[in-house]
């Protein structure tokens, strides 16, 4: 219990960073129509399986429609 208490100050700021990549990564995937790779399921399965940084980093890497 005390190393958990010992990586707490790092591990909020991550968690926070973590959420709020995730919640702008599933409010991009269902504002946009266009998708460079795959369709609209397949990112929002992918992004909620692999949540922790993976799922988001991946829809930005190869399934955001460039502007």
């Amino acid at each position: 219990m005390d190393e958990l208490m010992e990586f707490l100050p790092f591990l909020i700021p991550l968690v926070i960073a973590e959420f709020a990549l995730f919640g702008y990564t599933l409010y991009h995937i269902l504002t946009h129509q266009r998708y460079k790779r795959g369709s609209r399921a397949l990112w929002l399965v992918i992004t909620i399986v692999f949540m922790n940084f993976v799922g988001p980093i991946l829809y930005f890497l190869l399934g955001k429609e460039d502007a």
